[in-house]
Order: structure tokens, then sequence, then C-alpha cells
């Protein structure tokens, strides 16, 4: 097993694994090279320059994990809603009613339109060297269902809250379950190490609303990916929430789990390492200090993760509580990283 492996199975006694989401992104120059020739839905759709956006980082930066290059809104345009970018995200149509969703197409044979992904991942497992991890991913059935019913997840989310309770979340989830455990799988078949679930709405939800309809869409997808998908790890990260949601999470079969900055590294691998392995959590916002501050913030977060017992830390991916942000300077990067492998060993 390559570190981020073993790291995912809470087995790893060496440096931890660093990984960031968002790692290849608007702050780095090779994406911006990249975006020069090509649209976001060609670097997406096109595999060859999927994958070469996706190594761009790891050759760059030399991160321990990859994580494909792709957008989470994708199984929206094969359910029938359309999309386009321009430069953000476009739905052709929202889900304004139940007659909407009833109207959308759904079903694992839907996935089909997703095996650029696939194909994509093939080509990344084939370049990546084997000591490096690969991550797939995709959206919360909450996420998805808020871009479907909003045409993004900022803003009040008024009709995504209210169709959380008037039937449209069911009928859409009944619609997309089959689908995204497929698009999971396809990932999963490629070669991905395990398949991050990404709920970035998910903090737009009271703790109530999320476990009693998220968190009981998450166990069902997940069961289904698992029929597909034998013993491949699935990982979940959730935007916005705090410990009240993610008390709600303690029921699921997840090998990893993401946190934002809210709460402090050492009490998450304190509370979370013996269940699962924890993803995180730097604060992002950070990295745009000047060197000899952010220096020393960087060495504090260490600082804090080294007084936990190195078996609380066997489970730790080192890495952000949510995306590299745009224009993030890359020496900020360079500086985290160098850092991590300084005072947690050397590379393993």
């Amino acid at each position: 097993m390559n570190l981020f492996q073993k790291t995912l199975a809470r087995q790893n006694d060496s440096r931890p694994p660093v990984w960031f989401m968002r790692q290849a992104g608007r702050y780095h120059s090779h994406y911006q090279k990249l975006k020069e020739r090509y649209s976001f839905i060609e670097l997406c759709r096109k595999p060859e320059v999927a994958c070469e956006a996706t190594m761009g980082p790891i050759r760059d930066f030399d991160f321990d994990a990859a994580i494909l290059f792709s957008d989470l809104l994708f199984p929206l345009e094969a359910m029938g809603l359309g999309l386009t970018y321009d430069p953000g995200p476009k739905l052709d149509r929202r889900l304004d009613t139940l007659d909407d969703v009833r109207r959308l197409q759904g079903g694992a044979a839907m996935a089909e339109k997703l095996a650029f992904q696939g194909r994509a991942m093939e080509l990344i497992r084939k370049e990546l060297p084997a000591s490096k991890g690969l991550l797939g991913f995709v959206g919360g059935p909450a996420t998805l269902f808020c871009y479907a019913t909003e045409g993004s997840h900022s803003g009040e989310l008024k009709s995504a809250l209210r169709g959380m309770r008037d039937g449209r979340f069911d009928a859409f989830y009944e619609k997309l379950a089959d689908l995204l455990a497929e698009n999971m799988a396809i990932q999963a078949r490629a070669g991905a190490d395990t398949i991050m679930i990404i709920d970035t709405s998910a903090g737009e939800f009271d703790p109530v609303t999320y476990a009693e309809i998220e968190v009981r869409a998450l166990k069902d997808v997940i069961a289904r990916f698992q029929v597909r998908c034998p013993g491949v790890p699935v990982s979940y990260y959730s935007k916005g929430t705090g410990p009240v949601h993610w008390k709600a999470l303690e029921g699921l079969p997840l090998a990893c789990v993401g946190f934002d900055w809210v709460e402090p590294i050492h009490s998450l691998l304190t509370s979370w390492g013996k269940r699962a392995a924890v993803q995180g959590n730097f604060d992002p916002h950070l990295l745009f200090l000047e060197p000899a501050e952010l220096e020393t913030r960087i060495r504090a977060f260490f600082a804090d993760a080294l007084a936990v017992p190195r078996d609380a830390r066997r489970g730790w991916v080192c890495g952000l509580g949510h995306g590299v942000l745009p224009k993030t300077p890359e020496k900020s990067i360079r500086l985290f990283l160098r850092l991590q492998r300084e005072i947690f060993g050397g590379a393993a």
C-alpha cells in the first residue's frame, strides 16, 4: 500500500500524506496555461486534458494524492437539466415543482453519460506514480439538489429548504440514487483508492434536517455503491458544518471524514481518529499571509497535531479545511509542503 492507502486504513506510522481539495485550480500557473487552450467543460470532458489538469500539481508540488479534475454537477446534466459554464455553472432549468422533478431522467443507465470520468481516471492511474493515492469524487445529494432547485449553493436557498420537506427532495433522490452510485462505481473501477462525497451545501441545513434527510440519503447511496464495488472506501466532506452536524455521521460506513477549521486538529484526531481517517483542516485563508507569519501559523498547526498520540494520527490526511482559494500564492503551497515534510520526517 502507498502512503495514502495506509492512511485511509489508519495504518500509517510514517509521515501523514498531504492532499488539498482544489489543488488543481485557478491559483496554479499550470491550470492557467491549460485554460488558455481549453474551456472549463473541455478540461473536464476530454479525458487526456482532465488527466493533464490532474497531474499538474502532482508534478509541480509533489502532493501525495491526486483527485480527478472534474465537476460535481455532471449528474444533473445526465438527468436532463442541461449544463453550461459562463464562467460559472448554469442549468437550463430548475426544479420548482414536483412535476419538474418527475420529468427528470434517472437510474444507473444515465451514468453512461459520465463515462468520460472513468476514461480520465484510467489515464491518471497509468501516469500517477504507484507511491501516490488517487481520489474520485461526486457531489452529495443535498448539494446536487440545491443546485437543481436554486442554480447554485449560495444565497438563502429558500426553494431548496422548502424542497426538503415538500416532497421534491425525496422524488429527486429516487431519480438520483442509482445514477450517483453508478457514477461512483465508474470512478472506482477505473482505479480510485477512495471516492469522496463532497457536500458543499451541507452547512446550509439545520442539524435536524441534515441528519433526518441528507444523512439518510448518504447512507443509502453508500450502500448502493458498496454493492457495486465492495471494499472500496468512501470518504466524505461537508462544507460549513460543525460538531452537531458531524454527530449524525457516526453511523455511516466512512473510511475518511474531511473537516473545516472550526475545530482544532488535535480535537478532531482525538475524537475521530479511532472511527475514521481524518482529512484537514488548515484554514485556506491563511495561505494569503506573508511568508514569515504563515510559517508561524503552519508550525503551530503541526505542533497541535503532534500533541496527539501517534495512534490517533495513523489516519490523518494532512490538508485544508476546504479547497485552495483562487489567487493563493504558489509559494504558500510550497512552504506548507516543505514544512510538513521537514516536521514529520521527510518523504515516506
